[in-house]
């Protein structure tokens, strides 16, 4: 039995030899031939993503590119494309530009709170030819349905602080914008934890991370979702000192410290040193009624009922990395998630970058898929990112150029190659999966270059 364990494990060694050499060579050569051949064709493509305003969508806004996502604005994918935009036009724009691409930039929000409302409610997407707010809500319950991800004030922030603190841009729909950021505190979040958790699992951007995929609703307080969070929070809190409003911001900041507090306290897991999502799906803790009650007559549970609130999904999903991306992890913590956990070779940390699922879980998947979206093991690219900033907040530079590097040459490989980007990547040797010609969040590896290079840097807010 051990010599056929033995073997296996030669096997997978040289499938991952033969792998890593199938990328390009992780070298100063390469890296600055890639750096360029990424820079010409992201300078040559980035109004690929401008729309222009019509029929549902009052305002212009900027869309991921491909063929299936062509005209249409998405949450936090309009989001992180601006952060890449904000990186072209500092290297390869002028003013006129800067000027052009506000209309745009400013869009993705108005946009969004177009379909706002009292409540709060604000579609995860919108389409060209989408029914009106009333047509919607005809259809869906909106106190049990998912919503826009909380990135709307973080993409408002971020317009706001490029353009010198203004916001009153923003001022005549920023109650929309507070009613939105309300319905998550009040019914997305979990009374006992404090957490915040999905409805469903429809659309929740990591569409079948299996902490959340197929679960029973309003179960999973997904630590990707808490971590956006946290610095949702924060970005309503600077946009409300931007108009002024410093009561106000002082409650969202209080806000955003009891989730900090709660994501350590629930999802931090002391034993593998890791941030997990948390399970909260659990039998509620019921007293007996007394009215009928015969004497000596037992109730299960009765003499000790559960003292804990959740229960850890000691699930290996890139989005623990998160709560480094959003400032939440403790250094130490930080320090045990690096060293356990991102130098791992047998598990997140790839040839082409971070896998999303880890390949020791059973439900690691590299099949195409678009409906859902494969988050089962897959290089995306805004993971990468998303975890290189992490790395680079925590001060971990040397891992932060490793993860860049490979992010350049997976991708200055596949314009090489093909033209194009993709959406994902296979994590061994790079191949690229599904839609080419996807641009949105891809562009974000011009700011990494930026970092590479010891340039300036545009940054998330």
């Amino acid at each position: 039995m051990r010599t056929r364990r033995n073997l296996t494990m030669i096997i997978c060694w040289w499938a991952m030899t033969i792998a890593w050499a199938q990328m390009p060579e992780r070298n100063a050569e390469n890296v600055r031939k890639y750096s360029e051949i990424c820079r010409k064709n992201i300078y040559k493509d980035m109004k690929g993503m401008y729309r222009e305003a019509g029929q549902s969508l009052p305002f212009p806004f900027l869309a991921p590119g491909s063929n299936q996502y062509l005209d249409m604005l998405w949450d936090w994918d309009s989001w992180l494309s601006n952060v890449a935009l904000r990186q072209i036009l500092l290297e390869h724009g002028g003013e006129k530009d800067s000027k052009e691409a506000l209309r745009y930039e400013q869009g993705c929000v108005l946009n969004a709170l177009h379909y706002g409302g009292m409540e709060g409610w604000i579609p995860i997407w919108i389409e060209r030819n989408a029914p009106s707010r009333e047509e919607m809500m005809k259809t869906r319950n909106p106190w049990k349905s998912n919503m826009h991800k909380p990135t709307l004030a973080q993409h408002a922030a971020f317009i706001a602080r490029n353009m010198g603190g203004d916001a009153e841009w923003l001022r005549e729909d920023f109650y929309k914008l507070q009613a939105f950021v309300s319905m998550y505190l009040n019914w997305h979040r979990h009374e006992a934890t404090g957490l915040m958790y999905w409805q469903t699992d429809e659309a929740i951007g990591v569409d079948n991370d299996p902490s959340t995929f197929y679960r029973p609703h309003g179960s999973s307080g997904s630590i990707f979702l808490n971590a956006l969070m946290y610095r949702e929070l924060l970005a309503t809190e600077y946009l409300a000192q931007c108009l002024g409003m410093g009561e106000i911001a002082k409650e969202y900041h209080n806000e955003a410290e009891k989730i900090k507090e709660k994501v350590r306290e629930h999802c931090w897991d002391q034993r593998d040193r890791f941030y997990y999502s948390v399970d909260l799906n659990l039998l509620p803790r019921k007293r007996p009624e007394t009215e009928g009650v015969k004497p000596g007559e037992l109730f299960l549970h009765v003499g000790q009922p559960r003292t804990y609130d959740c229960l850890i999904q000691r699930l290996s999903v890139w989005s623990g990395f998160m709560a480094m991306w959003a400032g939440i992890a403790t250094e130490t913590q930080a320090c045990d998630m690096v060293e356990r956990h991102y130098h791992d070779k047998t598990s997140f940390n790839a040839p082409a970058g971070i896998r999303t699922l880890s390949p020791l879980e059973k439900m690691y998947d590299l099949r195409a898929s678009g409906n859902p979206s494969s988050w089962q093991g897959p290089i995306w690219i805004n993971v990468n990112y998303l975890v290189f900033r992490g790395l680079v907040r925590y001060g971990y530079n040397d891992e932060a150029r490793e993860l860049a590097e490979k992010t350049v040459l997976l991708l200055g490989r596949d314009y090489e190659r093909f033209g194009a980007l993709h959406e994902y990547y296979l994590p061994e040797n790079g191949e690229p999966v599904l839609n080419k010609g996807f641009q949105n969040w891809n562009l974000l590896v011009l700011n990494m270059i930026a970092w590479l290079e010891g340039k300036k840097v545009v940054e998330e807010y």
